[in-house]
């Protein structure tokens, strides 16, 4: 997979739309969109399918229903998986790709978890009943305002804050916070993990840096995926691996994700290791 968009722009140009214009993307635009789906791959190795709908008029969007997080959008992209190991941590992965690319075409999504009705949408998409439906957006141009809810859940989930560096980033063990200083080349992948979207913004990436070796973990916020069927915290590890990789690749800095490679470590509550990315 090659990606020919500035990744910092378009981390940093990408927010969580939830009010769109009633312009349709263009066809050349869509083809685009489609071309660079099929160029998708992910570190894990797992399939992740991509399922579009268009609506045709209001009656249709309010059949489907985003319970009033979503106004004026007419087009979506739905995701699906086999329910297997690191399949989540992959569709984080591609989607969060694909939602970059989007935004560098100056195309506005909204990550969407729990807030649709995912029965409806998954028999508008003909997605059948085995795969699992974790994740879709809504795609289409920005409106100029954001509506009143949008507005307040923004700042409900304080949509535009991070968490700082010595709550996220680690050195050696838990205990040591990373400093920027001590990150050197890596510090701008760390930054690009740190400024990605998380599901309520709770940002649930940890990553411990020892001997040269980037280590992620999550932060399992308690109770948060009581709700679903699967743990949605790790679609976000799989947006972090995303930012993560893209950078490294952007910076010419070689390197690759293993499993397994956990160190011996006392882990503080509720922290469980993902996955490793190791430098060439």
């Amino acid at each position: 997979m090659t990606i020919h968009f500035p990744v910092e722009e378009a981390v940093k140009k990408r927010y969580s739309v939830r009010n769109y214009k009633k312009q349709e993307v263009e066809l050349d635009i869509k083809n685009k969109i489609d071309t660079f789906i099929q160029s998708l791959d992910n570190p894990f190795q797992k399939e992740v399918n991509f399922h579009f709908l268009e609506t045709k008029d209001a009656d249709d969007q309010q059949k489907l229903g985003t319970y009033g997080v979503i106004i004026g959008a007419k087009q979506y992209i739905g995701t699906t998986i086999k329910q297997e190991e690191m399949a989540l941590e992959a569709l984080g992965y591609e989607l969060e790709v694909l939602i970059l690319y989007l935004a560098h075409l100056g195309i506005g999504t909204c990550w969407l978890g729990g807030t649709f009705n995912r029965k409806a949408f998954a028999n508008a998409m003909n997605i059948r009943d085995e795969e699992l439906f974790p994740i879709m957006t809504p795609y289409g141009y920005p409106a100029a305002k954001k509506h009143v809810k949008e507005a307040i859940m923004r700042k409900m989930v304080q949509a535009d804050q991070r968490k700082d560096w010595a709550e996220i980033f680690f050195q050696n063990d838990f205990q040591t916070s990373l400093l920027k200083e001590a990150a050197g080349d890596l510090s701008f992948l760390l930054e690009m993990v740190r400024l990605a979207p998380s599901a309520s913004n709770k940002q649930p990436w940890r990553i411990l840096l020892k001997d040269n070796i980037c280590h992620f973990y999550e932060y399992k916020e308690p109770n948060y995926s009581d709700r679903f069927t699967y743990d949605i915290q790790r679609v976000d590890i799989g947006i972090a691996a995303a930012h993560f990789d893209l950078a490294a690749n952007e910076k010419g800095i070689k390197g690759s994700f293993a499993l397994g490679m956990q160190p011996d470590l006392l882990l503080p509550a509720n922290i469980e290791y993902v996955f490793s990315w190791i430098r060439d």
